[in-house]
């Protein structure tokens, strides 16, 4: 599985440090979130403008073989800028450990929201204190495993 265009490494130094790093080692170095226990998986999508490669890491919300990825960006106002290329290119690959696998990407409302933004919560404490810090709703996207 290779998507295709030019990989355009994070902005953030420690970003694109953790992601490359949780990659190469085949999600044995740097699959916790730095200082926690929390475990990251690293997803790979398309630029919605650049047709670039992205890789960011994300943390870990998996139920039954199927993710969330959480748009939260600390609470920020706006969502991060994986978020708009996900929306506009919703195939993306997801590392998580040893294993990467194609997904496709299709963001939540209503009860299915309520649901995965509880795993989510449960996966990660502090999402609940990122509402706090926006007046948007944080974003989620559940991603269904492409057979084949």
């Amino acid at each position: 599985m290779a998507f295709s265009g030019e990989y355009i490494p994070s902005t953030q130094p420690h970003a694109r440090a953790q992601a490359e790093a949780f990659e190469a080692s085949g999600g044995s170095e740097q699959a916790l979130l730095e200082g926690t226990e929390w475990p990251i998986v690293v997803l790979t999508n398309v630029g919605a403008k650049t047709g670039g490669v992205h890789k960011t890491a994300l943390m870990r919300v998996e139920h039954e073989g199927r993710y969330a990825v959480v748009a939260s960006k600390g609470g920020a106002p706006k969502p991060p800028a994986w978020y708009w290329n996900v929306k506009a290119n919703p195939r993306v690959a997801l590392q998580d450990g040893s294993v990467t696998r194609e997904y496709d990407a299709r963001e939540i409302d209503g009860a299915e929201y309520d649901e995965w933004w509880a795993r989510s919560v449960a996966a990660y404490p502090p999402y609940e204190d990122y509402t706090k810090r926006t007046d948007r709703r944080i974003a989620v996207f559940v991603l269904e495993p492409v057979e084949g």
